[in-house]
C-alpha cells in the first residue's frame, strides 16, 4: 500500500514537471535555431559598419530581433501596391522553376490555410465512418465541395481532412456525403490533442493528476450526447 502511494506521488510529480521541462527545452532549442539564422551575419554587418573587427561576441537574441523586423518589413512591403506587384513577379518566377515550384506551392498553400485571416479550414470537428462502416474517425470539415468534384458526383458532398496520429499535419482529403458527416461538440484544439495523444490526453482531460492523488479509483460515468449533423 505504501509503495502504491509512493508511486502515485512520484508519477504526479512527473506529470507536473515533464510538460513544463519539455516546453522550456523546446522553446530554448527554437530560440537557438531561430537566433542563429541571422545572429552572426547581423553582428558582423553592424561591426563592419562601425569600423570594428569581427572578434566581438554575438549578442543573444539579436538574430531573432532582426528576423522579426525582416518579417514585419516584408509584410509592410506586401501591403502596398508596388510591393504586391513585386511579390507577384517573384511568385511567378518561382512557380515556374522545376522541382522548386512543387515545394514552394505546397508550403505557400499550407501557410495560407493556417495563417490567412480569410481561411475557412479546420473550423469544425466532425466524425465520419472511415476507413469502413462502423469505424469512426476524427476529421475536420473544410468546406462545401465545389467545382469538378461536386459536378461529377450525384450526392451533395463536403470536403473533410482526416489527420493521422501522432502527426496531424499529414492526413487524407476525403469527399464525404453531407448526410454522413456528424458535427461534434469539440474544438479543433481539443481534437488535435486527441489525435496527437492517440486518445489519451482528451479522455483523461484535467482529471488525470487529481486521480493519481486520490485513493479511490475514478468512477466512469456514461453521458448521453445528441449528435448534430452538418446542415
Amino acid at each position: 500500500m505504501m509503495w502504491q502511494q509512493i508511486r502515485k506521488t512520484f508519477v504526479a510529480g512527473l506529470l507536473v514537471l515533464a510538460p513544463i521541462t519539455l516546453t522550456i527545452w523546446i522553446l530554448f532549442l527554437l530560440f537557438e535555431k531561430l537566433d542563429g539564422i541571422l545572429k552572426d551575419n547581423v553582428i558582423q554587418f553592424i561591426l563592419g559598419k562601425l569600423g570594428y573587427g569581427s572578434s566581438a561576441e554575438p549578442i543573444p537574441g539579436l538574430g531573432i530581433l532582426f528576423l522579426l523586423a525582416l518579417i514585419f518589413l516584408t509584410g509592410a512591403v506586401t501591403r502596398n501596391y508596388a510591393g504586391r506587384k513585386l511579390i507577384s513577379l517573384g511568385d511567378h518566377v518561382v512557380t515556374h522553376i522545376p522541382l522548386m515550384n512543387r515545394i514552394y506551392i505546397a508550403i505557400r498553400e499550407i501557410s495560407e490555410a493556417i495563417l490567412s485571416e480569410k481561411r475557412e479550414v479546420f473550423k469544425k470537428t466532425v466524425l465520419i465512418e472511415y476507413p469502413r462502416k462502423g469505424v469512426y474517425s476524427i476529421a475536420f470539415f473544410t468546406q462545401d465541395t465545389k467545382g469538378p468534384v461536386q459536378n461529377t458526383l450525384k450526392k451533395d458532398v463536403v470536403s473533410v481532412f482526416v489527420p493521422t496520429t501522432p502527426f496531424p499535419t499529414s492526413g487524407y482529403l476525403l469527399f464525404v456525403p453531407k448526410s454522413d458527416v456528424t458535427e461534434i461538440d469539440m474544438s479543433v484544439e481539443d481534437a488535435l490533442k486527441l489525435v496527437i495523444s492517440a486518445g489519451a490526453v482528451y479522455i483523461r482531460d484535467k482529471k488525470g493528476l487529481n486521480q493519481l492523488l486520490t485513493k479511490d479509483k475514478p468512477k466512469v460515468s456514461k453521458k448521453s450526447t445528441q449528435d448534430k449533423n452538418i446542415s
